[in-house]
């Protein structure tokens, strides 16, 4: 039984691909898989269903615009972009309607918490992948990589410790191991 039709949450790239193929069946997995989230951000803010319900159907269609457009780069997992694009658009509402009960830098405050909390989320798993990479980068690329980047070590100190002519082709090496490395990283899912 495929996702089309068991109704679960859609990957990003079906929904990518459905909003391509204008599938109005991905669209309303969509809909359903995000909305609580941003349900319960809006309430949490002041806000009713109704508003979380306005706001999400804007979400949706500046997605829905930008991947038609071309406009659209995913750098991110589509929830967090989903969500981020709700939280700015809640927050131009609040202030609009200066509905906000507290100081509307509180809020903000709390978004720019939240944007850390995502960036250093997102910086975790990359620094991960990169961990990886290197671990299957194989000797001598891992220790030369090493050596330059995380200890500081000169291409002469590097030359000398694995016995190379000259520091040209320590970094001939070097290149070629990033290289190598950079290729492990964005294999990786």
């Amino acid at each position: 039984m495929s996702k089309e039709l068991n109704g679960g949450v859609p990957t990003d790239s079906e929904v990518i691909l459905g909003i391509l193929n204008n599938s109005e069946s991905v669209l309303k997995r969509l809909y359903l898989a995000y909305f609580p989230m941003i349900l319960q951000l809006v309430i949490n803010n002041n806000g009713n269903a109704d508003d979380a319900k306005d706001i999400y159907q804007e979400a949706i269609i500046v997605l829905y615009n930008k991947v038609k457009t071309g406009d659209f780069e995913l750098s991110s997992k589509l929830k967090t972009y989903i969500y981020s694009i709700c939280r700015r658009l809640w927050l131009k509402r609040l202030t609009q309607m200066n509905r906000y009960g507290g100081d509307i830098k509180d809020f903000q405050e709390y978004l720019s918490v939240d944007d850390e909390t995502e960036k250093n989320n997102e910086r975790d798993i990359q620094f991960n992948k990169m961990g990886n990479a290197l671990q299957l980068l194989g000797e001598p690329c891992k220790t030369i990589i090493e050596d330059f980047y995380i200890n500081n070590r000169s291409m002469q100190e590097i030359c000398e410790n694995f016995g190379y002519t000259n520091a040209d082709n320590a970094k001939t090496q070097k290149y070629k191991c990033l290289q190598r490395l950079k290729k492990l990283f964005f294999q990786q899912k």
